[in-house]
């Protein structure tokens, strides 16, 4: 299982705010037909699942900006994708909170 921190960013759109963008490319997420889970952060979105799957959302995601009049979009994509053991998003932030020693 996977886990992919992705920012994507139109640009060439006359505003400095961004945020419709982000809510169309969101809806993708949510619409998704793929087996992912996702978690919408203040600065990128998180995504877990298989990789595959989650390249294909991403994929689909990246043409959002252009569908919406955007001139360019910049993605940038970082996978965590861990294969000797298990890895969720709970998980690893379980793992940091136990060694903050705060409560799950």
């Amino acid at each position: 299982m996977a886990i992919v921190e992705v920012t994507i960013t139109p640009l060439g759109t006359g505003s400095p705010s961004i945020s419709q963008y982000v809510a169309n490319v969101h809806k993708v997420l949510e619409e998704a037909p793929e087996p992912v889970k996702f978690q919408l952060t203040a600065m990128s979105t998180i995504i877990e699942g298989d990789l595959k799957d989650i390249m294909a959302v991403i994929m689909r995601m990246h043409e959002v900006p252009f569908e919406n009049g955007a001139l360019r979009v910049s993605t940038l994509i970082r996978i965590d994708d861990r294969r000797d053991k298990q890895a969720s998003i709970e998980q690893k932030l379980r793992s940091v909170n136990e060694k903050l020693g705060h409560e799950a």
